[in-house]
């Protein structure tokens, strides 16, 4: 068995839901986008179409084939991109239908990381920017306490939970939302105390909380925090990661920019990102990056800002192996513990991120993952 945790993160938007019912029409999921998808530029490789098909998330029987995928290529965890808005929750059948009504789900963890930023109208994107905020990333406490308690008798009984240290872990995506729903770092380092707490009084033991940490805004609004180590300290969390490559490592050409030129830089950053953050850092891989599916296809594809990008090129199965042989070797060095590396996408497919098998290169992504990690550890 592995002495590695590779934790993948999970988008859930390909299943029908609620909220995007009553935005884009009954039976809306973002396979509309991935179907729609053209070439942008000479060369741009569009649509990607799924190997398994544009099938639904939400039924046991598909997320079955995924963790049986997953556990059989060195995969540890899934990292849901989890919602709650103000007034509840958001793509949550992913998980609580499709996952954990599967009935291989013991053979793979999983885990939130809590998608807290704004819901905007880009689905597709218009160029004209400025898109419609549908739903607000920032919360209230009473939110935060009702989307934590949910946490706390939803998943954490079940088994399958992933923990760190011996802690559930839970990540933040976007640590500036939150001091926003509270007002203050002080405020949020009570409530997180506070949400420790009550997983102790359940029965269940500790929390290990995440920070997703970036220096470079991608989505509109998301912005970026200055004295990080000093709010991490004050809000009480225990370790920090990041969610993409691209935010801390802009891309510079347009409209195609090499996964090679920013794998470089991305490596080196696995130590920097080390010694900057008090906090124990795990590094990340991401698969690749291309947003063209969130744009209106018959827009000119300019570099105006997400989702209008440059695409990085090049990422094939054998040049993303060689960002995962440099995590693991980096892991080697004993700089920070447990052994966990984070990986973006099991399945962004309208971000060109993704480890979901699809008709140009099958399962190549995920054996890459196989040949350097070997079988996934999955321990408490």
């Amino acid at each position: 068995m592995s002495n590695y945790q590779v934790a993948v993160y999970y988008f859930p938007n390909y299943h029908a839901d609620r909220r995007n019912e009553e935005w884009h029409g009954k039976g809306w999921t973002e396979w509309e986008l991935v179907k729609a998808a053209k070439p942008r530029f000479d060369g741009h490789q569009q649509p990607k179409v799924p190997l398994w098909g544009y099938e639904d998330e939400s039924k046991p029987e598909a997320m079955q084939r995924k963790i049986d995928a997953a556990a059989d290529h060195g995969v540890s965890a899934f990292i849901f991109d989890w919602y709650w808005y103000e007034d509840g929750p958001f793509l949550q059948n992913a998980l609580e239908k499709g996952f954990l009504g599967a009935p291989n789900n013991r053979r793979l963890k999983f885990a939130l990381m809590w998608a807290n930023h704004d819901w905007v109208d880009i689905h597709p994107a218009q160029r004209s920017g400025n898109p419609n905020i549908l739903a607000r990333g920032v919360v209230s406490p009473e939110a935060f306490e009702r989307a934590t308690d949910h946490m706390i008798h939803t998943y954490f009984c079940h088994p399958s939970y992933w923990r760190v240290n011996g802690g559930f872990y839970v990540s933040i995506y976007h640590l500036r939302s939150l001091v926003e729903g509270f007002g203050t770092p002080e405020a949020v380092g009570e409530a997180i105390a506070d949400f420790r707490e009550r997983v102790r009084s359940a029965g269940y033991g500790e929390l290990h909380m995440n920070a997703v940490v970036w220096g470079h805004e991608i989505l509109p609004g998301e912005g970026t925090l200055d004295n990080v180590n000093s709010l991490l300290d004050t809000m009480g969390f225990d370790s920090v990661t990041s969610y993409t490559w691209i935010h801390h490592f802009p891309l510079q050409s347009f409209p195609a920019t090499s996964y090679q030129e920013v794998r470089e830089m991305a490596v080196k950053g696995f130590e920097e990102f080390t010694r900057c953050y008090e906090l124990p850092y795990y590094p990340h891989v991401s698969m690749g990056w291309d947003p063209s599916p969130r744009t209106i296809q018959t827009d000119v594809y300019d570099n105006l800002g997400y989702p209008f990008t440059p695409v990085l090129v090049g990422n094939t199965p054998s040049e993303f192996e060689k960002a995962l042989v440099a995590a693991r070797d980096f892991l080697d060095r004993g700089l920070t513990r447990p052994n966990i590396l984070t990986i973006n996408a099991w399945n962004e497919w309208t971000e060109g991120s993704y480890l979901e098998p699809d008709t140009m290169y099958g399962m190549a992504y995920l054996e890459a993952i196989k040949r350097v990690f070997g079988s996934a550890q999955v321990s408490t």
